[in-house]
């Protein structure tokens, strides 16, 4: 399954782009990253059976390993492709939240998108990492 990050916002040579970059390259399943203007855009186009997961204010706080049985749900049902969608500082209005499969948040506190990006990348290697039985996770 391809996990696939659709970023508002340039991220450029940055500290937050070498660890999205390190993270990256460490998960096991592909990656694709498309960043697109602070404003306008398009998103790509979204292929049939693909799965959208928006990080947002209003989404659900989940563990490392209730993100990652999510992921491998979707994987093992044939899904082909996961979007997460990481917003402008305006975030997003509620009829991009209600075309949302699952909506998650890093917590109750803002995060410049650039962390956000550089937070979800860590759990996508994490995510990997727990459902291929690697030892390092820990949690609880």
């Amino acid at each position: 399954m391809l996990l696939h990050i659709v970023a508002r916002g340039r991220i450029g040579r940055s500290p937050e782009a070498e660890l999205v970059e390190r993270y990256l390259a460490r998960v096991a399943w592909p990656t694709k990253v498309t960043e697109l203007p602070d404003r306008g855009g398009k998103l790509p186009p979204v292929a049939p059976g693909t799965r959208t997961i928006i990080l947002d204010e209003k989404g659900k706080s989940l563990g490392s390993i209730a993100f990652a049985e999510q992921l491998g749900r979707w994987r093992d049902g044939g899904v082909r492709e996961t979007r997460f969608l990481i917003g402008a500082a305006d975030g997003f209005d509620d009829a991009a939240r209600a075309e949302a499969d699952l909506l998650i948040n890093f917590g109750a506190m803002t995060w410049p998108h650039m962390m956000a990006r550089a937070m979800l990348a860590e759990q996508l290697w994490r995510a990997a990492s727990i459902l291929a039985g690697h030892p390092y996770h820990r949690e609880g």
